[in-house]
């Protein structure tokens, strides 16, 4: 698979991790995505794909591509035999300023593009990647559309302040500490977060702290699970495996046995990092 990714310029910096082209045969036909502190918007051109967010919500098909909030479950992923779109990986609060709907209405449910921006708009944003010569300039069109798009968004600084907070203690904070130091109620702290990101500061600590938990582990090492529980501050490695499964789905043995078969089947593929095979 071809795939090229960029940071955006300022202000989009500040909302935006990157901006990606990817195009090509998928290494499986279903791929799940574990719960992580991030949000996504993908525009497909080529074939209809699939998403399921969670065992108990009915796979939807997408055609002109969807929009997703930060999850709180692990996503899967069905994909034609030959995938091309364009996409934007946001920081958890970055897709807010661009929802016309409090972003905790797609939380775990996501929405067509089509249903965020409207038809016309999507049809004739399709239609310009679609005639681009080459990735950068799809991802130049891309930035434009998104910066054209931006707009003022009420508490936003409340909760991008907060959140970079949690971010670089990798979810390792009090959140009352942070509702003290950031002069407002729990209550409040908690709707702004519901309403741009999808989620409550606890929950989103907890994303950040299993994130970085497993990208803290070699796969292709043996593994130390109550080690690595108790260096991340877990309670125990009950309460590990417990959010080992709500996060990925998966338990930590069955995790590892699946990285270790992506890595075994597709050394060195671009999606090697974080994406598992559904089957």
């Amino acid at each position: 698979m071809e795939y090229v990714s960029r940071v955006p310029r300022p202000p989009l910096d500040g909302l935006i991790d990157d901006l990606y082209y990817l195009a090509g045969t998928p290494p499986y036909a279903r791929l799940t995505l574990p719960a992580s502190p991030a949000a996504f918007l993908i525009v497909n051109l080529g074939a209809p794909f699939r998403v399921r967010a969670g065992t108990d919500i009915k796979t939807a098909e997408y055609t002109d591509g969807c929009v997703v909030t930060m999850p709180s479950r692990v996503l899967e992923f069905g994909y034609p035999p030959r995938t091309r779109s364009v996409g934007v990986h946001f920081k958890p609060w970055g897709l807010a300023p661009f929802l016309p709907m409090p972003a905790a209405e797609l939380c775990d449910r996501p929405l067509t593009v089509e249903q965020i921006w409207g038809r016309p708009a999507v049809a004739e944003l399709r239609d310009r990647l679609a005639t681009a010569e080459e990735p950068h300039e799809m991802l130049t069109l891309l930035e434009e559309e998104l910066r054209r798009r931006l707009g003022e968004t009420a508490g936003l600084g409340l909760v991008r302040h907060t959140s970079r907070i949690i971010a670089a203690t990798g979810g390792a904070v009090a959140i009352d500490d942070l509702r003290v130091s950031a002069g407002v109620s729990s209550t409040h702290l908690a709707q702004r977060f519901k309403q741009l990101i999808g989620v409550t500061p606890k929950r989103l600590a907890r994303s950040y702290r299993f994130t970085a938990t497993v990208f803290s582990l070699d796969p292709a090492e043996p593994v130390d699970w109550a080690e690595l529980a108790s260096g991340a501050g877990y309670f125990d490695q009950a309460h590990f495996g417990h959010e080992f499964r709500a996060f990925t789905g998966l338990t930590p043995t069955r995790y590892v046995e699946a990285r270790r078969r992506f890595l075994r089947e597709h050394p060195g593929h671009v999606l090697d990092s974080w994406p598992l095979p559904a089957d």
